[in-house]
């Protein structure tokens, strides 16, 4: 009887697994390095910017969470499954921790990506690293 219990937990967790592994934004492969000294990245410099990256889906948001920490999403709202919206993600206006999608209603977090109304899944976030001085990279 416990060989079956395992056996089916197995089986529910492998399920369960499958499910949440599915996300609405598409996994487009890219790896760039971003300076940011140059203007377009200049909020970057300290901690609490965040500036817009060409790369991903539909644009790549990086903020600096801390002096030695970045954080990077796709502009891709998870709520916008069918990616019929022209708008990418963008800050609120009075919040800019808030990433609002208009088309869908939904709001996200920027510090950690995590939903915050109007959608099932969080923000796809992409790897970054930090060379302690000036460059960025962010990839997935």
């Amino acid at each position: 009887m416990k060989v079956l219990f395992i056996f089916l937990a197995t089986i529910l967790f492998l399920f369960s697994c499958n499910k949440n592994s599915t996300h609405p934004v598409p996994s487009i492969p890219f790896d760039v390095i971003i300076d940011i000294n140059l203007p377009s990245y200049s909020d970057l410099i300290g901690v609490s910017g965040y500036a817009m990256v060409n790369a991903g889906s539909k644009g790549v948001i990086v903020y600096r969470r801390g002096i030695d920490e970045f954080i990077a999403f796709d502009r891709h709202s998870p709520a916008d499954v069918e990616g019929s919206c022209a708008f990418p993600l963008t800050p609120d206006s009075d919040n800019y921790l808030v990433l609002n999608d208009t088309c869908n209603n939904a709001t996200f977090s920027l510090y950690d990506g995590s939903p915050i109304s109007g959608a099932d899944y969080g923000l796809r976030q992409y790897q970054t690293t930090w060379n302690g001085n000036e460059s960025v990279r962010i990839f997935n």
